[in-house]
């Protein structure tokens, strides 16, 4: 697949996606229902975003994944920069 110019927006949300994602991994832990409802207002940004509902990602399926490889990856440069 071609590399998609993905907004910056939409990248930061997934990243935040992302990490609240792997907070709810951990039991126990609280705020659950706080990080569960993120992860929802996060999901439906992620969803809804003008680059998939205007046709600017080209197909969706293949431009979410690669969103997410991408945000998986930018996260770990920064935590390595850190």
């Amino acid at each position: 697949m071609e590399p998609t110019a993905f907004p910056q927006d939409l990248v930061q949300a997934q990243r935040d996606w992302i990490r609240t994602y792997e907070a709810l991994a951990h039991p126990g832990l609280p705020h659950n229902t706080v990080l569960r409802r993120r992860l929802l207002e996060l999901s439906a940004r992620i969803w809804w975003h003008p680059f998939f509902t205007t046709g600017a990602g080209g197909a969706p399926a293949a431009a979410r994944v690669e969103l997410r490889r991408l945000a998986r990856e930018c996260g770990r440069r920064t935590a390595r920069a850190s």
